[in-house]
């Protein structure tokens, strides 16, 4: 964990602020994707301790994912922003996250009052049309604390929002599967047909194989 803050300290020193920012749901075939970005103004040993068990959120069980998440909004400054499925079907599921998290970060350094900050992305993919010093970091939320902790945000506000959907629509198991096209889930995508959530181009192949299925 002290490998993570020192990450962020090393950068900082040029620049007010370090901003960490990361997306969680570019994978699955239902849902919006979500981004957050972070900033710890103050870093201290208590905060240290309390997020010993900090890495990039697959690592983690839900329940540490759950218990990070509380203490990371009570200790930042951050904001989480939704993708819409609308505009991932529009211009793709890149842009639609890379426009996400521009605007997670833009929020974030309008709460800090400066635009002395640097952005940190995880990834190789640097935020277009963006108005802040920004730096990729590959394996970023191995890396970087603030970055690990946006990826903690991203990946519990979806979660917790697939969970809310499945009540809706209980048949594609969506609070065990989070709208990853997992076999049950296609199972029910051909028995039940797609909703509004789907993220339909990413079932073309899917029909695509069943119609050549069909022809046999």
């Amino acid at each position: 964990m002290n490998k993570r803050f020192d990450f962020d300290k090393k950068i900082i020193k040029d620049y007010d602020f370090i901003i960490g920012t990361d997306e969680a749901g570019r994978g699955p075939g239902a849902g919006p994707v979500f981004a957050a970005a972070v900033c710890f103004p103050e870093i201290n040993l208590k905060l240290k301790k309390q997020l010993e068990k900090l890495n990039d959120s697959k690592q983690l069980s839900e329940k540490t994912r759950e218990e990070l998440f509380e203490i990371i909004v009570q200790n930042s400054i951050y904001s989480i922003v939704q993708g819409s499925v609308e505009d991932i079907e529009k211009y793709n599921i890149l842009r639609t996250s890379l426009k996400s998290m521009n605007t997670a970060c833009c929020e974030t350094a309008e709460k800090l009052k400066s635009d002395n900050v640097m952005v940190l992305v995880d990834g190789n993919r640097k935020i277009p049309m963006f108005k802040y010093n920004q730096q990729t970091v590959v394996k970023g939320d191995a890396k970087s604390a603030s970055i690990a902790a946006a990826s903690i945000l991203a990946k519990v506000s979806r979660d917790r929002f697939m969970k809310e959907l499945d009540k809706d629509f209980p048949q594609y198991l969506w609070a065990e599967n989070k709208g990853y096209m997992t076999q049950a889930h296609l199972d029910a995508v051909d028995k039940y047909g797609l909703t509004k959530w789907h993220r339909k181009k990413f079932f073309e192949k899917h029909f695509e194989k069943a119609e050549q299925m069909t022809l046999f």
